[in-house]
């Protein structure tokens, strides 16, 4: 095969392969790591306290994954729809499964309406406590 027949074949390949590249991430989901802090709670709140989100959302809309924080004694933690700078509802209760730990149920999954609101990023991660019992650290999901 000569230099311009291999270099027209990468051309055309190129393409399919992307396409194909994207088609599967896209089929296995989204994986997030976000860090939750007081100051994107809303309003904010001023706080030590933060925390990491490891949240993966599969393209069905299976969710899983964890939440860990430090320097709070949380109440309750879930994800929430609303974009950033507003608040909105429980879509998934998270469960206490350690100390500063908080994890996504076996089973949950987003319906077609959240799991299109997550891809506009406009679901998040709030963890309550006594203190600050609407939120005390946050964080946007964004896939």
């Amino acid at each position: 095969m000569n230099t311009l027949s291999l270099q027209s074949l990468r051309q055309s390949i190129r393409p399919a392969l992307a396409a194909i590249l994207l088609a599967g991430a896209a089929a296995s989901g989204w994986a997030a790591e976000v860090k939750l802090s007081g100051d994107q709670e809303v309003p904010p709140v001023t706080t030590s306290a933060t925390g990491v989100a490891k949240i993966t959302v599969a393209a069905d809309g299976a969710v899983s994954g964890t939440v860990t924080t430090t320097g709070v004694v949380a109440t309750a933690a879930h994800i929430h729809i609303g974009a950033a700078g507003k608040n909105g509802g429980v879509v998934v209760p998270l469960t206490k499964t350690g100390d500063g730990v908080w994890s996504v149920p076996a089973g949950a999954k987003l319906d077609a309406d959240q799991l299109k609101a997550y891809r506009a990023d406009e679901l998040y991660v709030n963890v309550h406590s006594e203190a600050h019992k609407p939120g005390e650290i946050r964080g946007q999901l964004k896939p």
